[in-house]
């Protein structure tokens, strides 16, 4: 039944699928214009001994995808209990409370998947690519999806409100963005800061993407960093778990 109920979530996507296809090629392209190339050409010598532009695009890659899987896992979540009850309708049929949290866990997945692929075609496309150890940015975005999808599954589906989707959004994904590697290195950062950018899981997927790209070796073993990103996947589904049959089981 998990399977059903991705292919429902699919169904409705394919709706509304021209939205979100010129922003998926649309804000990558704009993105590496502005920061990559705008910003980059002030950054003289590159970071780490590579152009900036080729330094940044892996994370925003990975930052890429923990943004829809975020963005997928919040209000979409919250209005399928408080707004449509479609969970609801889900659960009065076949589908085990866990079918319809996993079902919806792969649609992100997918989700992730074509956005973190179109952003990995635009880079391609600038020659910001060093390897074809590349191509491994895409399991690495569907991972770091599930790290931050997860637990907001579990958050949309705990929360009374909306308005308490947005602080989701100002306090963990807006600084998560900006202190996990992405724009600059984690290094340059206060040593208090530094072990914080650790501890957020785009971190691991930025790292591990730019190791990918580069034809580099990881800052940490690349175990460690998919252990780390699992250890976000699996908790964040308990809770999810928890709080889908919280509501959902009378």
């Amino acid at each position: 039944m998990t399977l059903a109920i991705l292919e429902y979530h699919w169904v409705a996507y394919l709706r509304v699928w021209r939205s979100s296809v010129v922003s998926s090629f649309v804000l990558p392209l704009l993105t590496m214009l502005g920061f990559g190339v705008g910003v980059g050409a002030y950054v003289t010598g590159g970071v780490e001994g590579v152009p900036y532009l080729d330094w940044m695009v892996p994370g925003l890659i990975a930052s890429t995808a923990v943004q829809v899987a975020i963005g997928d896992a919040t209000w979409p979540v919250f209005g399928s209990f408080d707004w449509n009850k479609r969970y609801f309708a889900q659960a009065a049929a076949p589908p085990r409370v866990r079918d319809i949290l996993d079902g919806n866990l792969l649609f992100v997945v997918v989700r992730v998947l074509m956005s973190a692929g179109a952003f990995l075609a635009i880079a391609a496309a600038f020659g910001t690519l060093h390897s074809w150890l590349a191509l491994t940015t895409l399991p690495v975005a569907a991972l770091a999806g599930l790290a931050v999808a997860t637990p907001s599954f579990a958050y949309a589906a705990a929360v009374s409100s909306e308005s308490y989707l947005s602080i989701l959004f100002r306090v963990g994904m807006i600084p998560m963005t900006l202190f996990s590697g992405v724009f600059f290195p984690v290094e340059s950062l206060p040593a208090a800061l530094e072990w914080i950018a650790y501890a957020f899981p785009l971190w691991h997927a930025v790292d591990l993407s730019r190791a990918a790209t580069l034809g580099v070796a990881p800052a940490w073993p690349a175990l460690a960093h998919v252990l780390y990103l699992v250890l976000w996947a699996a908790g964040g589904r308990w809770l999810a778990l928890r709080q889908f049959t919280r509501r959902l089981v009378v």
